[in-house]
């Protein structure tokens, strides 16, 4: 059996704040394929920035296991863990500032990771220019930070990732300080670097329309993996430009699913939750077209009045029903040891 390029099993990471323990993941598994173009999204707290740290060795898990690569980051020793970081990751953060030097241009910007790394030479200055002429900046190699605009700051960042060749790429809210149209042409260039590099890339975000821009999307909720949308292609159709050229227009649809877990369970959306009404207990039944989920009926401890037979007081009785559905009342008896019940119906 092929083995995957990432592979997370039952992961746990539980962080020590003020002596107290919070757990950022708890039990999360996911599998990447080699050349997989994924989004990952999640609410702010969900784990998703904790996954993609333990993925680039900036962080260690506290349990489970975690291979990407065929490398054990679990059990990897701290020196081979710092080599695999240099030599096998490549980061994209939201702030240009975090991803370049701002007094260096383009291409000593691309350049500076490989001497880092103890790269020398003509190679150095043509790996570099490969790289820039990729991200669409061969013209703007020579140019520094503020003669840039936001997005091209952030292709020069993707290229800077790339210096070293890594396997992985991992990038943070890439278009997070950029519009709508810049960030379909940063998600073009990570789309080409998928198709021509062959490069695993996990592009963490908010945005849910990221879907229509790679190749799937898996979200993370409560420190788990909650959900997977597949983008498929259904048509496609010949457009004309207004310069007369025509290109294939994709069509694609898109599929939410929720993941089923090793230990059988799945996560609901919050919402259809709300819809119905469903908290703490639910009730499944099983029909022709699969598993139907409804709201388990609410069993509640009232007091009843009860009025005592003769030679008694009043007093009160605890009773246990079905919400809404029955009350008892108890009548005096005309003789005889035992009272007599009738139940009525709530309006």
């Amino acid at each position: 059996m092929t083995e995957h390029f990432i592979q997370c099993e039952n992961l746990v990471k539980i962080f020590q704040v003020a002596g107290i323990e919070m757990i950022a993941l708890q039990g999360l598994n996911l599998t990447i394929d080699k050349g997989e173009l994924v989004g990952l999204i999640g609410a702010s707290g969900s784990g998703k920035s904790t996954l993609m740290n333990i993925l680039g060795g900036l962080d260690r898990p506290t349990a489970g296991k975690i291979r990407v690569d065929g490398n054990d980051l679990l059990k990897m020793p701290d020196n081979q863990l710092n080599k695999y970081r240099r030599e096998k990751v490549g980061f994209v953060w939201q702030q240009s500032t975090r991803n370049l030097v701002p007094y260096l241009n383009a291409i000593r910007n691309v350049m500076l990771p490989m001497t880092l790394n103890g790269v020398t030479g003509k190679e150095k200055q043509r790996r570099a220019e490969e790289l820039l002429d990729i991200v669409g900046l061969s013209q703007r190699k020579n140019h520094h930070l503020p003669e840039l605009s936001g997005g091209e700051q952030q292709r020069v960042a993707i290229a800077v990732a790339l210096a070293n060749n890594p396997t992985l790429l991992l990038a943070d809210e890439p278009t997070g300080e950029v519009d709508s149209a810049t960030a379909k042409t940063i998600y073009r260039t990570f789309q080409t670097l998928s198709r021509e590099l062959n490069i695993t890339t996990l592009i963490v975000s908010h945005d849910r329309t990221i879907s229509k821009h790679v190749d799937r999307v898996v979200g993370i909720r409560d420190g788990m993996l909650a959900s997977e949308t597949i983008r498929q292609m259904v048509d496609s159709s010949p457009t004309t430009n207004s310069d007369g050229s025509v290109t294939e227009e994709e069509e694609h649809k898109y599929a939410e699913l929720v993941v089923l877990d090793k230990a059988g369970r799945i996560h609901v959306p919050h919402e259809y939750l709300e819809q119905f009404d469903i908290r703490g207990h639910a009730q499944l039944e099983i029909t022709e077209d699969g598993i139907l989920i409804r709201q388990a009926a609410q069993t509640v401890t009232e007091q009843v009045q009860v009025e005592s037979g003769e030679g008694g007081g009043n007093g009160m009785m605890p009773r246990m029903g079905h919400a809404g559905a029955i009350t008892v009342k108890r009548e005096k008896s005309k003789g005889g040891l035992f009272n007599r019940f009738r139940r009525n119906k709530e309006e």
